[in-house]
């Protein structure tokens, strides 16, 4: 059963390669043409933050989430902007739904969802949190950061950088898929869609968990799941929201306060969680915004 499900997958792999190659490459083409714009943008954002915060979020910038980190760490933008940027960030999701050529309609929608709740949040933090806010300070530098993750921002080498980021989301992709591909072989897919999508609660909580590990291959393995039937709309949303790329791990390393930290971590849960369960109790209505687009 291995080597078969072994050649499926890497012939569906090699399949999905020029499509990531040319997404990574124009990601990275506006990564290194807008993001010190962005950052600049996002200093000035005022008590306007989370609207900006949340729009600019989903906007295909590698190092966005990270920043906003660094730049709340200095105090420069406010709790609110934070988690709408985070709230809103897709990490490798949306590379990922490009290169498995899902509807424009599907994406535009997770898109958009993502945005408005990143930026209902971040204002409703604001609010409850505008006592808390610290005083501005300087800004920490984000390339000894950024280095660790994969996007080498600022050095110029657009060409590089996607190829590194091909060759990275491209062995997650293979990993991850192989596992799938051997689970529903092992299970059968009919069980696993039933204890996958058939859970109100057990899903997004669950997914949840996933969103929050700050690593590729977590909105990596949301969006497969869901891509394959084995995951639902509610869930999906749920992790994805709680996911923040690497900005997380990057707010973890350069904010000193380790129980605002945790309270932010918990706040991007509770919000992921919430929003799915909510898709999920909506019944046809939620699940159908997205998956009538699949």
């Amino acid at each position: 059963m291995i080597l078969p499900v072994a050649q499926d997958t890497l012939l569906d792999g090699i399949r999905l390669l020029p499509f990531l190659f040319v997404t990574y490459l124009v990601m990275e083409y506006i990564e290194h043409k807008t993001s010190e714009k962005s950052r600049q943008v996002m200093k000035k954002s005022g008590k306007w933050g989370p609207a900006i915060g949340g729009l600019m979020g989903v906007a295909p910038q590698c190092g966005f989430s990270a920043a906003a980190a660094n730049l709340y760490a200095g105090r420069i933008i406010t709790p609110g902007t934070l988690i709408a940027v985070f709230l809103s960030t897709s990490d490798e999701m949306l590379p990922v739904l490009i290169s498995e050529q899902a509807p424009l309609g599907l994406i535009l929608k997770i898109l958009a969802a993502k945005a408005v709740i990143g930026i209902c949040a971040g204002f409703l933090t604001d609010l409850l949190l505008r006592d808390r806010i610290g005083s501005r300070g300087d800004e920490m530098r984000i390339e000894r950061l950024c280095d660790h993750q994969h996007c080498h921002c600022g050095e110029g080498r657009i060409l590089s950088s996607a190829l590194r980021h091909t060759v990275q989301i491209f062995v997650f992709i293979l990993g991850i898929s192989f596992l799938l591909n051997l689970l529903v072989e092992a299970a059968g897919q009919e069980r696993l869609e039933t204890l996958l999508c058939g859970r109100t609660l057990l899903g997004p909580l669950f997914a949840g968990l996933i969103g929050l590990i700050p690593n590729c291959a977590s909105s990596v393995l949301l969006t497969r799941l869901f891509l394959s039937g084995m995951l639902s709309a509610g869930s999906m949303l749920a992790g994805l929201l709680a996911g923040s790329g690497v900005g997380l791990l990057v707010l973890f390393k350069v904010n000193d306060n380790l129980r605002e930290n945790l309270r932010i971590a918990l706040l991007l849960y509770v919000v992921g969680v919430v929003c799915g369960i909510a898709m999920e109790a909506a019944g046809g209505a939620g699940l159908v915004y997205f998956s009538s687009q699949t």
